[in-house]
């Protein structure tokens, strides 16, 4: 069943948002918390807004993290941790066994919203993917992940940063 923005004074960053997703090509639908849920290269994310002043929203998913008990919740951590510091705006957690990426933004009237969301979800799919490529580091462990795949190469395998200028 299709869902339809809501009245323009009802939920109005709801209904920016859902026409945003609509105008870059996408399907979005509304949850049963009220989030927009949207499908992105096989994943599942959502955006959740606040109409509040100024309209806030947030851009979020949840994975399930499915690796090798040799995976302790420090190296899981020190991995969210590194992505997070690595990466504006981009918030990195663990919560039980599952990894949360969330993005929060300022929604204005003046936004190039549609363009806004289209990076929003995809640098969250992508600090999903650097926190895997992270974990592989710390751990020598092969995800399986090519070279050239999506997400940034954070360079804190052996330290805390070994990038050049790093501490």
């Amino acid at each position: 069943m299709p869902s339809f923005p809501p009245p323009p004074d009802e939920h109005p960053l709801r209904g920016r948002v859902l026409d945003a997703l609509i105008d870059v090509g996408m399907r979005p639908s509304i949850d049963s918390d009220g989030d927009v849920a949207v499908r992105l290269q096989d994943q599942v994310l959502f955006v959740r807004c606040t109409d509040s002043t100024p309209p806030l929203m947030r851009v979020f998913g949840f994975w399930r993290i499915d690796l090798d008990e040799e995976v302790d919740e420090l190296t899981r951590l020190r991995a969210a941790n590194a992505v997070t510091g690595a990466l504006n705006l981009v918030k990195v957690t663990i919560i039980e066994d599952r990894l949360s990426v969330a993005v929060d933004l300022v929604a204005g009237d003046d936004l190039d919203l549609p363009s806004l969301l289209a990076a929003t979800l995809d640098a969250v799919l992508g600090s999903v993917h650097s926190w895997h490529r992270t974990v592989a580091g710390l751990t020598g462990m092969d995800l399986g992940f090519p070279d050239d795949g999506p997400g940034e190469d954070l360079g804190v395998y052996g330290g805390w940063d070994d990038r050049p200028g790093g501490e």
